[in-house]
């Protein structure tokens, strides 16, 4: 069995094709149903079953392309391990980060590091709070920057980079917006603008509400940051958001007041599986994150 015959035999069982597979392979036809056929004759059974134009994956076909897929994916790795091994600072890493860190934190992390290591490609991928957790724990991506931080994670390694402080977004308009701090048990019969159930910010905002003594009325929902901003511009309710994501300027027509009562603040940090080992890219992309943030606070 060549490791060439499983590729095509991964490509066809992908494609459903023969002809189609060959292009993207950019082999001729024969050439993939050659080695089809030379695979099925060692194995001593049938993968494919045809189907009017296209073939199918006959049923031990199936179980034979899910055991190849995991096999290939692990030659994958294991050749990305050796590339990166003898110049790691061209690998390619994969990245997941959360809206919530997208606009100020993630370009300036990768700008720096693209600084020092100006032939390192990226894969950026961004999810939600869950999703990303559970993405590294599965190995689809390696690294992802979270805030809050999580805790109770047995397959996860974290490292805390910095806390920041949940601020409040009021309209312009707002009796409170002359204030320099304000407690939330002064804002219980405010409409808020949220975030969806499920999403983390919306979970921080709920806990916090329900700290200072009340559930918040939910006058409006958006699902990315621009969206909850510009709902309070309109006037529609106040929000509870991070300090980080007011970095570049405070919406028009609002206003952002910390909380005094209760203080407020998430952690944000990086994360990577517990048991499972970096490609030497990653790991030197990590090494990098914890010691720029480390060299920012001293600065600070």
């Amino acid at each position: 069995m060549e490791l060439r015959q499983l590729r095509y035999f991964m490509e066809v069982a992908e494609w459903e094709h023969v002809s189609e597979a060959a292009a993207n392979l950019h082999v001729a036809q024969s050439a993939v149903s050659r080695q089809i056929a030379n695979l099925e004759g060692e194995l001593e059974v049938d993968l494919f079953k045809r189907e009017g134009r296209n073939i199918k994956l006959t049923q031990i076909g199936k179980t034979f392309y899910d055991y190849t897929k995991v096999a290939m994916e692990a030659i994958d790795n294991a050749t990305k391990q050796i590339d990166e091994y003898l110049d790691p600072e061209r690998g390619t890493i994969k990245i997941g980060f959360p809206t919530s860190l997208s606009s100020h934190l993630m370009p300036s992390v990768i700008s720096a590091f693209k600084n020092e290591y100006p032939n390192a490609r990226f894969q950026l991928r961004q999810g939600s709070y869950r999703y990303l957790i559970d993405s590294v724990k599965k190995g689809d991506i390696q690294v992802a920057f979270l805030g809050p931080v999580p805790k109770d994670e047995p397959d996860i390694e974290s490292h805390i980079l910095f806390s920041e402080q949940i601020m409040a977004l009021l309209p312009i308009k707002h009796p409170f917006a002359e204030r320099n701090g304000v407690s939330l048990a002064d804002m219980k019969n405010d409409q808020f603008v949220s975030f969806p159930d499920g999403y983390i910010l919306n979970k921080i905002t709920m806990d916090a509400c329900r700290q200072a003594g009340f559930n918040p009325t939910i006058s409006a929902e958006g699902e990315d940051l621009d969206a909850i901003k510009g709902l309070v511009s309109a006037g529609v309710g106040i929000t509870l958001l991070p300090e980080s994501t007011f970095h570049e300027s405070t919406p028009g027509m609002t206003v952002k007041i910390p909380l005094e009562l209760p203080e407020v603040r998430r952690t944000v940090g990086i994360i990577k599986p517990k048991e499972k080992t970096l490609s030497p890219s990653e790991e030197v992309f990590y090494d990098f994150v914890k010691q720029f943030f480390s060299r920012l606070q001293q600065f600070q």
